[in-house]
């Protein structure tokens, strides 16, 4: 992939990498690494530096709950909660992306 496309990739991760953690965790509570395994396996996150501000920031904004686990086998995980507000906010998104992105199609196809 060219330096062009790299840059564009980044800015439409960028945009969209909050719903796509939001809507990873309808599913239930996910972990930072799991999460940033399922997000990478589909190319929709660069690294993991990025994803645990984000989180953090979700967190602030009261969009997921985090829990603190403290398993036997000695391994401590910070799980993170889908809150009715990140729902909510999910929800809104879902409601505008596909409009959104058909007239970004259409433009696209235009010759």
């Amino acid at each position: 992939m060219g330096d062009e496309q790299d840059r564009i990739l980044t800015n439409l991760r960028k945009g969209v990498l909050e719903f796509c953690v939001l809507s990873a965790l309808t599913s239930g509570p996910g972990y930072g690494r799991n999460l940033a395994q399922v997000l990478g396996e589909r190319g929709l996150l660069a690294s993991e530096g990025t994803l645990y501000p984000l989180l953090s920031r979700l967190r602030d904004a009261g969009l997921v709950d985090t829990e603190l686990t403290n398993p036997a086998d000695g391994r401590q995980r910070r799980y993170y909660t889908l809150t009715s507000a990140g729902h909510t906010r999910l929800a809104a998104f879902r409601a505008a992306w596909a409009p959104f992105r058909n007239t970004v199609d259409d433009l696209l196809e235009t010759p």
